[in-house]
């Protein structure tokens, strides 16, 4: 009887860690500038093939003047802040608590953490100038497909979506584009322009530094999907 009394209080209590991390992400990352969040396996070794081109990416990223967000944590994310920290940028780890703990890799020159991973994704896309997604498992996958919810629903202002690596990729957009798009109609073929496969990462960063360009200008380009959604409700898109 104690503990279902109690229960509810801890739970009351439990807002204020939650509502902590929130006021702790807003204040460390709203003067950050424009952003790039990087995703993909805590698996990936050194002198592995995504490894080192999520470093070189993401150096390339930094040197374009974004500042480069990681969960904090080894393989792609590691590579991503190292490739930022050694091209003079701001390399920034989110990391996470976890049962299994993370350790937070050393090339992180900001580094945030969190408990809840509710709380650490909305630091992700509030702050996010683009995506950046290398190979990897459920949590990578996790990341891709919020943020592709987010950007067709309108709950996210569009930004670039890129997936690296077309062997790994590919089956994935190919069941997408067969699977869910032609055979069960469970998604718009305008769905399939939220998101670009590339596999250099001076194609990535061009995506990036042209989108940051043409929002400047005001002469930004669309999805066709979204823009019609955006010309059908304007200021749906924040």
């Amino acid at each position: 009887m104690i503990d279902i009394i109690d229960k509810p209080v801890k739970d009351l209590w439990r807002i204020f860690r939650v509502m902590a991390e929130f006021v702790e992400g807003f204040d460390e990352l709203a003067t950050i500038g424009p952003a790039v969040s990087f995703f993909g396996s805590s698996r990936a070794k050194p002198k592995q093939k995504y490894y080192e081109l999520a470093q070189e990416t993401a150096s390339q990223i930094a040197k374009a003047g974004f500042a480069v967000i990681t969960g904090g944590g080894s393989g792609i994310m590691e590579a991503a802040n190292k490739g930022a920290a050694e091209a003079g940028g701001k390399s920034i780890g989110l990391n996470i608590e976890l049962p299994l703990e993370q350790v937070p890799n050393k090339f992180q020159n900001l580094s945030l953490h969190f408990r809840y991973f509710f709380c650490r994704k909305v630091m992700f896309l509030k702050y996010a100038h683009g995506f950046i997604v290398f190979p990897g498992g459920y949590g990578t996958m996790d990341e891709f497909t919020e943020a592709l919810v987010l950007i067709q629903t309108l709950r996210q202002a569009y930004f670039p979506v890129i997936l690296m690596g077309s062997e790994y990729w590919a089956g994935l957009i190919d069941w997408m584009r067969k699977t869910m798009l032609e055979e069960y109609h469970h998604i718009s073929p305008d769905d399939m322009d939220v998101f670009t496969l590339v596999d250099k990462p001076e194609e990535a960063v061009k995506i990036i530094v042209d989108f940051r360009e043409a929002k400047g200008r005001g002469g930004l380009e669309l999805p066709p999907g979204m823009r019609k959604a955006w010309d059908q409700k304007p200021g749906a898109i924040p």
